[in-house]
């Protein structure tokens, strides 16, 4: 089916509004039949809206989402949030924020205590975001970690995942620095959006205050080799100053400067 950024403007139409088209994946300029959207627009919705739905509702499979060799070449392992089932997890957003006791003692088994950075991946919202971005972008955040001198420990998916599971694995593993991949919310723009939350040495009582955040990470938006250098640049200012959150920028020169200290 043809987008809306396919569709013929009029000879007339001015070329700065042409211009600002082309620049946004927002349905701006797309013309009308009456009163009404064009029907290729409202094709194009439904679509879009349907892919919205399907993200949201779909169940992780590391397998389908990952492939076999990725898995194995990370030696990735699935634990679960308390929410037991895809309703569950949506209705009540809590339950998400915890781990089941068995995922709890999985993690304290298969992941070292007291590394520089601890990765988990968490489903989210949108599946889909996950095995669009993650297999892209995990190898790149393990190489900038090795090349900067940072202990990484034991990668690891979480079902039924939100923001605030960020807390626990701080409190179980001790880590310096806790970067979590999860699926965004999806849109009528994409539903392939990830978002990596971090924060530094995470415990219970942490709010949203304590986290940053490196949103837009899709092929029409942050590209994984930008996102990971960001979010690499954010995680040596946190071991720098001890800290995340509000107090927190992103600025390559820091980045540069504690790269140099630990060198």
């Amino acid at each position: 089916m043809p987008s809306d950024k396919d569709s013929p403007l009029a000879p007339d139409f001015p070329k700065a509004l042409q211009k600002i088209r082309q620049r946004t994946p927002a349905r701006i300029f797309v013309g009308r039949a009456g009163a009404a959207y064009r029907t290729s627009t409202q094709l194009e919705l439904r679509e879009a809206h349907a892919a919205a739905r399907d993200a949201v509702r779909a169940e992780l499979d590391m397998e389908s989402a990952f492939g076999a060799a990725f898995i194995e070449q990370w030696d990735l392992f699935e634990v679960c949030t308390q929410a037991r089932s895809k309703d569950e997890y949506l209705q009540r957003p809590e339950l998400g924020r915890r781990l089941n006791e068995e995922s709890r003692r999985e993690v304290v088994k298969r992941c070292p205590q007291g590394c520089d950075i601890q990765i988990a991946i968490g489903d989210g919202l949108s599946v889909t975001a996950v095995a669009a971005q993650v297999p892209s972008l995990l190898p790149l955040l393990h190489e900038g970690t090795r090349a900067r001198g940072w202990s990484v420990g034991h990668t690891f998916v979480i079902r039924h995942c939100r923001v605030g599971i960020l807390n626990e694995i701080g409190e179980l593993l001790d880590a310096r620095v806790v970067i979590l991949l999860i699926g965004e919310r999806p849109g009528l723009a994409t539903a392939e959006s990830l978002s990596a939350y971090m924060a530094y040495e995470p415990r219970m009582d942490h709010t949203d205050a304590n986290r940053n955040l490196i949103s837009n990470i899709h092929a029409r938006g942050l590209k994984p080799q930008p996102a990971a250098d960001r979010i690499l640049n954010i995680a040596a200012q946190m071991m720098k100053l001890r800290i995340s959150g509000l107090e927190i920028r992103d600025s390559p020169r820091l980045s540069s400067q504690y790269h140099a200290e630990r060198g």
